[in-house]
């Protein structure tokens, strides 16, 4: 029994020859399934096997590291296992030496068990860099490229980590010549591939380390991408098409160039929509191997394909209609958008949201499909992480010239918005908001005041409270753009605008950026426009002191907006402006005018 076998394993008197072969046998059983796993984990086999590294003879140690790398490869293993004792990481920091076999198997178990920033600064803060960097020069080829797996996960959206690489040498050359090495052709492809990623890992740094820019650019466009596009190709294993595909999005989601010339090289686009082809339609009876081969990576496959077409048509609009028209497109999308992998919903909205900034797609394939119904349903009930991106794409969606906004409307959007205003996920709050605002702009009266009413005047005063600018302006926003056109304003402030006043003194009186106080101006700016809202304007004595106050302030974006609000009261065609004139001159407000129009800005001389 496994018990026995941990108990023999564990018995100093046991021979060192049982000893090992007891971690050998525990090794083959950790090679079954997620089961088999699961029971060795219940049975304690990590500290067992963590003691065992204790040992004196290095057989023993490498049989032991050999049964925790195949235990911590496991999906069903906890990283954190390995971090639990602080003098674990040393120790096999320590056992690097020992051998080419100690060497591989503490690589592939550092690479497996460090997932994110935590991991990342213990590991580095043990001196994995200098201790793992000199593993790149192994005579051994599996050690080299454990050591570089390593690297692209310890460096992964780590600044610390990047800028100490790019400084440290092995055999007096720096490791990203080494990388570049590495990315040879006449390399294999997996060793191009992880070596690509470890050169793009650290783009910023050797920017910053001093290293030619132009080279950088000219490297990551003319040997990085090509390798990476190369990866993409029927010709190329599943598994380095999906590793492939993911590496590519990351090199250029951000990078407008990058990705013009990665959407041109080897048909890339068209290349893609081959991912979505697998299972294949080969016979389950003569090719049963292959279906499950298949199978087992075409959820893997779908997302990658998904996300990399989301970098592509982050930016350029001929790239978006390009991936637009690519066979049956749209199907996929709305398709991915119900799977039962969240990973593979993720990437699909992430793709959608790409793709939902370009106006001439949201007129006409987004309407075609009908896009926003599976897009509502994936809002009704998604983790954070889905809800943020959906919500994203949805307030492209509502925008004035999207056709998508009216049933999108009628399907009870409102109620769904106004209750991600009231998350805790500062991203969902801001996309609540902010889909709200798009929503109110030239809305009818009706929907604004179901905005009003689902909001609620508490819940508005609590997003005008809210810590994050974001929020603030988003929320500034939407109230502006409630108050347009004259009659919603008068019918608008006849019901809030008590409460509205209330808020734009709050924010005029506080501690805020130049931005929000000129939102906060532009808001009663548009009050004074009103036919009988602007009467709340000129019997608040404090807020008539507030404009001029402002009128004479520093920054002309201040000035400019507290003269919109003064131009707005004094329209001579409008009833009372006599009036509204004679007590605004008593305020001195003419005497600051005749001042501006002697402003050495253009702006103001001419407002």
């Amino acid at each position: 029994s496994v018990f026995r076998l941990l108990y023999l394993l564990q018995q100093e008197t046991s021979s060192t020859e049982l000893r090992t072969e007891c971690a050998v046998v525990l090794g083959s059983l950790a090679m079954g399934t997620e089961n088999n796993v699961k029971s060795l984990l219940d049975c304690h086999i990590i500290p067992a096997l963590l003691q065992g590294l204790l040992s004196p003879d290095l057989k023993f140690i490498e049989a032991c590291l050999r049964c925790l790398r195949t235990v911590f490869i496991s999906p069903v293993t906890p990283e954190d296992l390995l971090y639990t004792d602080a003098t674990v990481i040393s120790h096999l920091m320590a056992l690097l030496s020992r051998s080419r076999y100690t060497q591989e198997y503490i690589c592939q178990i550092f690479s497996h068990c460090c997932k994110g920033p935590d991991h990342q600064t213990i590991l580095f803060n043990h001196g994995a860099v200098q201790n793992i960097a000199h593993l790149l020069v192994s005579t051994s080829y599996k050690v080299r490229m454990q050591a570089l797996k390593c690297f692209s996960v310890l460096a992964f959206e780590n600044p610390q980590v990047s800028m100490t690489l790019v400084n440290v040498s092995v055999d007096g050359e720096l490791l990203p010549q080494i990388f570049v090495k590495m990315l040879q052709r006449d390399k294999p492809i997996e060793m191009q591939l992880t070596s690509a990623k470890c050169f793009f890992m650290n783009v910023a740094a050797l920017n910053s380390g001093g290293w030619c820019f132009l080279f950088v650019f000219w490297f990551l466009t003319f040997q990085t991408l090509p390798c990476l596009v190369r990866m993409c190709s029927k010709e190329r294993l599943l598994e380095e098409r999906v590793e492939g595909a993911e590496t590519l999005a990351y090199l250029i989601e951000t990078d407008v160039e990058l990705q013009r010339i990665a959407s041109i090289t080897d048909h890339l686009i068209v290349m893609l929509a081959d991912y979505f082809k697998y299972p294949s339609s080969v016979s389950a009876i003569t090719d049963i191997k292959r279906l499950d081969h298949d199978l087992k990576h075409a959820h893997e496959l779908r997302q990658a394909a998904f996300k990399l077409y989301a970098s592509l048509g982050a930016n350029d609009e001929d790239i978006r209609k390009k991936i637009i028209e690519t066979e049956n497109m749209m199907d996929r999308i709305v398709n991915g958008l119900s799977e039962s992998s969240i990973k593979v919903r993720l990437a699909a909205v992430r793709c959608l949201h790409s793709l939902s900034r370009s106006v001439q797609q949201l007129r006409t394939s987004f309407q075609d499909h009908a896009v926003w119904k599976p897009l509502m349903k994936v809002l009704q009930n998604a983790p954070n992480e889905i809800l943020v991106v959906a919500s994203s794409t949805l307030c492209n969606l509502l925008l004035e010239f999207s056709p998508s906004k009216e049933p999108i409307l009628e399907s009870g959007a409102i109620e769904l918005l106004c209750s991600l205003t009231q998350s805790e996920n500062l991203a969902l709050r801001v996309n609540g908001i902010w889909a709200l605002m798009n929503m109110a702009f030239q809305a009818e009266q009706k929907i604004k005041s179901d905005i009003l009413r689902g909001l609620s005047t508490e819940q508005l005063f609590q997003l005008l409270s809210d810590s994050d600018v974001n929020v603030l302006m988003k929320t500034l926003g939407l109230l502006r753009n409630l108050l347009s056109t004259r009659p919603h304003i008068d019918h608008i402030m006849s019901t809030h605008g008590k409460q509205i006043m209330q808020a734009v003194t709050l924010i005029l009186e506080g501690e805020h950026n130049i931005e929000v106080k000129e939102q906060t101006l532009c808001i009663l700016a548009n009050i004074a426009d009103g036919t009988t809202a602007k009467e709340l304007i000129m019997t608040n004595d404090d807020i008539l002191q507030k404009i001029k106050y402002y009128m004479s302030h520093s920054n002309a974006k201040l000035q400019l907006a507290a003269m919109f609000c003064i131009s707005n009261l004094i329209w001579n065609e409008e009833e009372g402006s006599q009036e509204r004139q004679d007590k605004l001159r008593d305020m001195g407000i003419v005497d600051i005018l005749h001042k501006l129009s002697q402003s050495s800005d253009p702006n103001l001389c001419d407002k």
